[in-house]
């Protein structure tokens, strides 16, 4: 059978083991997998091969939270009792509320080997400083990144979000070589550097953004204008807060991510609607699942991440390469075609200077569905030109490339929200009004 896992055949015979040994004592350790297998009429014995990871039913988000709802503080599938737990994390989703992931002392340190593999893979090395410009909490892009830097060798500078004016201290007496941050706050602080500062982000020296916690470290027309902002390569980063900080990484000058998770945990991809697994080869689009093989705190067994990821290539070895479009959540629907908010993010960024490829999806109820035309905020840049037909243009390039129909409004530079974190693409503003096809200038902040 061809297999849909992501795990290198080298690897195959031991995580199956893994992987028996952990679906063994999971019904003991979880009353909640005991309930959802005896639901689904399967034991761990039904594991012969990986590929009969699909006999399992599937794990989401929402199950999590109805989990920890009736069994706080972690869930009736948190494998221990909160006396081996050293550390506590969060994720928050689309309703806000959080989803506790907690790790026992086992689990940190296998966070820390895939992170810092991952970081490996993107070239940093002992000889970088970087400057750690994502928040320190409870988000996993924090502390568990810092462990990983300090296991390679680098030296870690600790800013984290909300302190800009400290992260350009930092890159001029440092000699940092490296940012780690959401690709919103890279354009971010370039921004800040040139508007607050009146200088070039290129004059740091930076030779290495590494980027993840949102899409967007993909995009090429984003991609390229942050690489050209800072005069350095740019390498993205994917991870899942439930499952492991950084299971996806970039080798510089690669045509994507590659798996790099794979000594504790399992990838598959799935069709998001029939739930089918999908063949990983050039071409083949999905959302990734993870099964933890080694877990103590929070196993999760195809776990639905939500993130919907394209398969780019297959390297000589037989490693697929993948781009993560979006998440599932987020994606719209306008008269069947699906439509990310990253996407169009993407078009507005290839009109730079035009636009300042700052955007915003204006939605009149939330998704997924909506009306076209689908109306869309967008900044206009330095060199804007006729702003009418910067608009027509702009609704043309989203229509020929993405095939679907907008009314975009430009607006003034720095109208539309910035984040230091991770971008907001869409709102909701209900009984806006219908909008001109050419687009509605509006007025920026007084």
């Amino acid at each position: 059978m061809v297999t849909a896992h992501f795990t290198q055949l080298e690897r195959r015979g031991e995580a199956l083991a893994m992987l028996r040994d952990q679906l063994f004592q999971l019904p003991a350790r979880s009353p909640f997998y005991a309930d959802l297998f005896a639901e689904h009429g399967v034991r761990a014995a039904a594991l012969e091969t990986l590929e009969d990871l699909t006999r399992f039913p599937l794990t989401t988000k929402q199950m999590l939270r109805d989990s920890q709802a009736v069994a706080p503080p972690l869930g009736r599938h948190a494998g221990v009792t909160m006396s081996e737990v050293v550390r506590v994390h969060a994720s928050t989703g689309t309703t806000g509320a959080p989803s506790w992931v907690g790790v026992t002392r086992r689990d940190a340190a296998a966070w820390t080997e895939m992170v810092a593999a991952g970081l490996r893979t993107q070239g940093l090395n002992r000889n970088d400083v970087v400057v750690h410009g994502a928040g320190l909490t409870l988000f996993v892009g924090g502390l568990p990144f810092r462990d990983a830097i300090e296991q390679i060798g680098a030296t870690m500078v600790p800013i984290g979000t909300g302190a800009s004016e400290k992260a350009v201290l930092a890159m001029s007496r440092l000699g940092v070589t490296a940012l780690h941050s959401t690709p919103s706050y890279a354009r971010y602080l370039a921004d800040y550097v040139r508007e607050k500062l009146g200088r070039d982000p290129r004059e740091f020296g930076l030779s290495k953004i590494i980027v993840g916690g949102e899409p967007g470290g993909g995009e090429p027309a984003f991609r390229e204008h942050i690489a050209t902002e800072w005069g350095a390569q740019v390498t993205e980063g994917l991870g899942n807060a439930d499952m492991a900080p950084l299971l996806f990484a970039e080798e510089p000058g690669a045509a994507g991510m590659r798996f790099v998770g794979d000594s504790h945990v399992l990838a598959e991809l799935i069709d998001p609607d029939s739930g089918e697994q999908v063949h990983p080869e050039p071409g083949a689009t999905g959302e990734l699942v993870y099964t933890s093989v080694d877990r103590q705190c929070c196993p999760l067994v195809r776990f639905r991440t939500r993130d919907r990821v394209n398969i780019t290539a297959v390297t000589a070895d037989g490693v697929p390469l993948l781009r993560c479009v979006g998440r599932t959540d987020d994606m719209l629907i306008v008269l069947g075609v699906n439509v990310f908010p990253s996407a169009i993010r993407d078009v507005v960024q290839a009109a730079y200077p035009h636009t300042s490829g700052v955007v915003q999806v204006v939605l009149p109820a939330p998704g997924p569905r909506v009306d076209p035309p689908l109306q869309v905020d967008v900044e206009w840049g330095d060199e804007p030109g006729d702003l009418k037909e910067l608009a027509r243009r702009l609704e043309r390039m989203i229509r020929d490339r993405l095939s679907v129909s907008t009314a975009v409004a430009l607006v003034p530079p720095g109208s539309l929200e910035r984040s230091e974190m991770k971008s907001r693409l869409t709102r909701v503003e209900s009984g806006n009004g219908q909008r001109e096809a050419v687009g509605r200038l509006r007025p920026g902040p007084e």
